[in-house]
C-alpha cells in the first residue's frame, strides 16, 4: 500500500511568551534573513531578538501571549488529509519555532512513506520564505539519511482555488455594500535588491492580485506592502501609505492579505489593530479587513488538485507556468 507524505512549511510563530526571543533569535540567525557570515551573523541576530523582544511580546500579548499560526496549519493539514484521502498524511514544518523542520523530518522518516510532495504554505516564492525552507529541509534530510522518492511544488500564485477561495472572501465580505471602495492586495514587504537579485515575489504578488481582480470585474485596486523592518529600501507603495491614500481621496479600503493563507500578528494584529486605527486617523469612510483563505474548501481543495496532479520532480503548482527568465531564484526556473 503506497503511504504518501505531504509537508507543509511555514514560518512557525512563537506558542507563548517565553517562545519569542528564542524565535526572534531563529529569524534572524538565517541567512536568507540576514545574510552575513558567521559567526557574526549569530552575535547579531542575539542582539536583534533582545532589542525586539519587548515590542513583540507586546504585538502577541495582544494574541493572548503567542501566535495562533501553528493552530491553524494544524487546521489545514486535517483539512488536507480528508481531501486527499487514507492514503496521504500531512505533515507540518515550521522554519523559526516547533515543530521545527528537524524534528518533522524524524517523524517522516518513522512513518516510511513511498512519495514525499513538498507544499510550502507561500503561494508566492521568495528567497527569504519557500526557498530558505526547502534548503533547510534539504540539509535536514540529508543529517537524518531520508531516502524517499521526493516533489517540490515552489510556487502558485494564481492557482484556480486559492484565487477563488480569495473572490468568495470578498464577494462575501462586501455582499450589497453600495459605498466606493479600493482593494488593497496587502503582501508582507521585500527588501528591493532582492527582486533586483533574481526574486520573482513582487510579480508572484502582482499575479495574485491581477487574477483575483480580473474574476470580481476589474475593480479599483493597487498592490501595497506591509511589515517593513531594518533601513533598506523595500518594495513601494506601502499599506499605510495607501491607507493615507485612500483618507485624502475619501475611498472606503478593503484589504486583502494578499501573501498570506493563514492568521497571526500580521494579519490580527497589524492589519485589524493598527491599519484600522490608522484608517479611522486618516478618516477614511470605510475599514475593512478581508480573512485568510486559510481552511475555505476552495483553497484545500486547489491544493489537493496541485498535489494529485503533480508529476514534475521541482516544478510550479500553477500548470504550463514559469517565472520570467530574469527571475532566477525560482525553482520552476531551474532544470530538473
Amino acid at each position: 500500500m503506497n503511504r504518501k507524505a505531504v509537508i507543509l512549511f511555514n514560518l512557525g510563530g512563537p506558542d507563548g511568551p517565553e517562545a519569542i526571543e528564542p524565535f526572534l533569535f531563529n529569524l534572524f540567525n538565517d541567512r536568507a534573513i540576514l545574510p552575513i557570515f558567521q559567526p557574526f551573523r549569530r552575535v547579531l541576530a542575539f542582539l536583534i531578538a533582545r532589542r525586539r523582544k519587548k515590542e513583540a511580546q507586546a504585538i502577541y500579548g495582544k494574541l493572548g501571549g503567542g501566535s495562533p499560526l501553528l493552530a491553524n496549519t494544524q487546521q489545514q493539514a486535517s483539512a488536507l488529509e480528508a481531501c486527499l484521502g487514507k492514503e496521504w498524511r500531512v505533515f507540518i514544518a515550521m522554519r523559526y519555532w516547533h515543530p521545527l523542520i528537524d524534528a518533522t523530518v524524524k517523524a517522516v522518516k518513522a512513518y516510511d512513506p513511498t512519495e514525499i510532495i513538498l507544499l510550502p504554505l507561500y503561494p508566492q516564492f521568495s528567497t527569504t520564505t519557500t526557498a530558505s525552507s526547502l534548503k533547510a529541509w534539504t540539509a535536514a534530510v540529508k543529517k537524518a539519511a531520508l531516502e524517499i522518492p521526493t516533489k517540490t511544488i515552489c510556487c502558485y500564485p494564481h492557482q484556480e482555488g486559492f484565487i477563488a477561495a480569495n473572490c468568495d472572501l470578498i464577494q462575501q465580505a462586501l455582499k450589497g455594500e453600495k459605498r466606493r471602495y479600493r482593494l488593497l492586495f496587502s503582501a508582507h514587504g521585500l527588501p528591493e535588491k532582492l527582486v533586483r537579485q533574481g526574486d520573482p515575489y513582487q510579480q508572484h504578488i502582482e499575479l495574485s492580485a491581477q487574477a483575483i481582480a480580473d474574476q470580481l470585474g476589474n475593480p479599483d485596486f493597487v498592490v501595497c506592502y506591509q511589515s517593513k523592518v531594518g533601513p533598506l529600501k523595500w518594495l513601494t507603495p506601502s499599506t499605510d501609505a495607501e491607507i493615507r491614500r485612500a483618507g485624502r481621496e475619501e475611498v472606503g479600503v478593503v484589504v486583502v492579505p494578499i501573501s498570506f493563507v493563514s492568521e497571526h500578528s500580521e494579519t490580527l494584529v497589524e492589519l485589524d489593530m493598527q491599519y484600522q486605527a490608522l484608517a479611522n486617523t486618516e478618516k477614511v469612510p470605510f475599514y475593512c479587513r478581508i480573512p485568510t483563505v486559510s481552511t475555505h474548501t476552495l483553497f484545500i481543495n486547489g491544493l489537493g488538485q496541485m498535489i494529485k496532479s503533480h508529476q514534475e520532480k521541482l516544478a510550479s503548482g500553477c500548470f504550463e507556468f514559469k517565472c520570467d527568465p530574469q527571475f532566477i531564484n525560482c525553482i520552476c526556473r531551474r532544470p530538473s
